[in-house]
């Protein structure tokens, strides 16, 4: 179970609770405020579900970085799938009509971003245990 955790993609949890909330309840369901605080400057500060869905997309984002430090084949399987998770959420902005928002978009945006810090991470964790295996750079 534990292997499955590291090997499935966090960026794929924003895009199915993405689709499961459009489908039911529409594509305007992104648009609402949850809630709404006054603040000491008399300002009015709301939260939306959009920005909720784009809090929980940059949690999933921390957490696939943290796992892009890892090297092996689980971590190539990974990234794999985070291409592949990037591509569906390309191919769904462009062709679904709910998911022509803002929220879909930042949260392709942070796909892209774990593909692209995913590889990059991996890459450079890869040459430093390349080199202290070698002896050096220690």
């Amino acid at each position: 179970m534990a292997e499955a955790l590291f090997i499935i993609p966090f960026t794929v949890l924003p895009l199915i609770v993405f689709n499961i909330v459009a489908g039911i309840y529409g594509p305007g369901a992104w648009d609402g405020a949850l809630f709404g605080i006054t603040m000491v400057s008399q300002q009015q500060w709301t939260l939306s579900a959009a920005d909720l869905m784009s809090l929980f997309g940059i949690a999933c984002l921390f957490g696939e970085v943290l796992k892009s430090t890892n090297t092996g084949a689980r971590a190539i399987v990974n990234h794999i799938l985070s291409m592949l998770v990037f591509i569906v959420y390309l191919v769904e902005f462009i062709v679904v009509g709910y998911a022509a928002k803002s929220v879909f978009f930042i949260l392709m945006i942070l796909s892209l971003f774990d593909v692209l810090a995913g590889f990059t991470i991996s890459i450079k964790a890869a040459r430093r245990d390349f080199s202290v295996g070698r002896g050096e750079g220690v």
